[in-house]
């Protein structure tokens, strides 16, 4: 009985251990090591607005398509600059995304941006991206018959639009925009030059 006690002891504790010292050096060391990083110059804290942008994006699932991180590599520098540990200085976690089905987001702050754009494209992607696969976010607005007073109206192209009514930009839609809008990388001298 207590041979066996040992066996089962043994069995649980070094997996158990193991996994213990894979999760501290694999997830927790580097993540702390990030979050000393200082802030590349330029990069500032996101403002309360953006922050909340940022918790729609990743309530939305925003990141199982779309990058935060431009490679070193040739074709990535379309979007931007390679990525560096400072321009994540003050967006811990990082949400650097594994898939880019859609476009790097790293720098898309620069690349669009138009208010407009963004919540058009939001709000029927297809209506600015004719082969665009991103899913529309139509209950990040309102359909209204005529907009009030303070009322951010999209001016969503005919094809697209509810007949007779307006589609109008959602606390949460303007939101997400502000933080579309913040993510742009900060010029450094040299970078992105092969």
């Amino acid at each position: 009985m207590k041979g066996g006690m040992n066996n089962v002891v043994m069995l649980v504790g070094i997996p158990f251990i193991i996994y213990g010292v894979l999760a501290l050096f694999m997830g927790a060391l580097p993540g702390w090591v990030l979050s000393q990083t200082p802030p590349a110059p330029g990069v500032v804290p996101l403002t309360a607005q953006q922050a909340r942008g940022r918790e729609i994006y990743v309530a939305e699932g925003c990141s199982y398509c779309h990058t935060q991180q431009v490679r070193p590599l040739k074709q990535d520098l379309v979007f931007g600059r390679p990525s560096i540990a400072g321009d994540y200085a003050y967006a811990t976690p990082e949400l650097l995304g594994s898939e880019r089905n859609g476009p790097d987001l790293s720098n898309i702050g620069s690349r669009q941006p138009s208010d407009v754009w963004q919540y058009i494209h939001l709000y029927e992607p297809r209506s600015l991206v004719s082969n665009s696969i991103m899913p529309a976010y139509p209950w990040l607005y309102q359909i209204k018959a005529h907009a009030d007073p303070g009322d951010i109206t999209v001016p969503v192209p005919p094809v697209y639009a509810p007949t007779r009514r307006v589609v109008i930009a959602t606390q949460e839609a303007q939101d997400l925009v502000a933080y579309l809008k913040s993510l742009k990388q900060v010029p450094l001298k040299g970078a992105g030059k092969r």
